[in-house]
């Protein structure tokens, strides 16, 4: 047994923390860091940033087709929502211009 890590209370009180790992799937810890913006990923904070800044949605569009998320599954979900965000202000101004024009033919 290895006495380096152990799941004692009296280690853990004296701050001696073992990393969690795997040896069989190097994987496991992999994803302890915190996500970029707060915390939040850069798909929450891009649909969050977009009500104010638009662009934002075609940013966080553009990472999600080109598959930012295989670097970090947990960004996935604010990705396409980021996407799914930016296809309905896209339908929105296609149907405010094609008002517009409709209305500036036929007055």
């Amino acid at each position: 047994m290895d006495q380096r890590i152990s799941t004692d209370v009296v280690n853990h009180r004296s701050g001696d923390y073992a990393p969690i790992g795997d040896q069989e799937d190097p994987k496991l810890g992999m994803f302890d860091k915190p996500l970029p913006c707060f915390g939040w990923g850069i798909g929450w904070f891009s649909l969050l940033l977009g009500f104010v800044f638009p662009v934002m949605w075609y940013y966080a569009t553009f990472l999600y087709f080109s598959k930012y998320y295989q670097k970090d599954p947990r960004e996935r979900t604010g990705l396409e929502a980021s996407a799914v965000a930016a296809l309905i202000c896209t339908v929105a101004v296609l149907i405010v211009l094609a008002v517009f024009v409709i209305k500036a033919l036929f007055p």
